[in-house]
Order: structure tokens, then C-alpha cells, then sequence
């Protein structure tokens, strides 16, 4: 009796040794995914609702609103519609409103971890 148990035993040690291996090797694999600022559309909105919302006024970069409005629709359309209409917004507001219009919109294009 003593030996079966002895066998058994020895059985299940070697059974959970070689699960356990298996089951390391098919674990979760941990990758770092680096993020370029360079191929994020909304990166250089971002930056200039930064400075209106820190309170600098509108300058000549306020003639690229379109383009940067183009290259945001074709990245993500909803936020693109956004920032067209918050850069509208600004142009058409009283200086003294900017900041906080700038603060809003930051608020509504960035990044959320849900689709939308």
C-alpha cells in the first residue's frame, strides 16, 4: 500500500511540474507599444488649444486650422467634426472667452479608451 501511495505521489508531483511548464509557456506575453507623436494627428491641435488655453492669443497659425482639421477627419471623424467646430468657435469668439473655449475643447478630443 505504502509503495502505491509512494508511486502515485511521485505521479502527481511530476503531473503538476510539467502543467505548470505548459502553462508558463502559454501565459500572457507583456509587449511595450511605443507611441510616436509624429503619426498622431490630433498632436499639433492639442498643442495650440494648449497655448490658447494657457491664454495666448490667436495668431497667423490660425490659417492651418483647416488643414489640421482634414488630416484629424481622416484619423478619427467624430473628433475631427469637434475640432472644426471648437476652432470656429475660438476665431469667432471675444478674446477674453478663448481660453476657457480652448480648455473645453481640449476636454472633448482627447483620448478616451472606449470606442466611440
Amino acid at each position: 500500500m505504502r509503495r502505491l501511495m509512494l508511486k502515485y505521489g511521485c505521479l502527481l508531483v511530476v503531473s503538476v511540474s510539467a502543467a505548470s511548464t505548459f502553462v508558463g509557456c502559454n501565459g500572457v506575453n507583456e509587449a511595450r507599444i511605443k507611441v510616436d507623436a509624429s503619426n498622431d494627428p490630433l498632436e499639433q491641435p492639442r498643442s495650440l488649444l494648449k497655448k490658447y488655453a494657457d491664454g495666448q492669443a490667436l495668431g497667423s497659425e490660425a490659417t492651418m486650422f483647416s488643414g489640421l482639421v482634414e488630416a484629424v477627419k481622416k484619423a478619427d471623424p467624430k473628433r475631427g467634426e469637434i475640432l472644426e467646430a471648437g476652432f470656429k468657435q475660438l476665431q469667432d469668439a471675444p478674446e477674453d472667452q478663448r481660453s476657457e473655449i480652448a480648455k473645453e475643447l481640449l476636454q472633448k478630443i482627447q483620448p478616451s479608451m472606449t470606442r466611440s
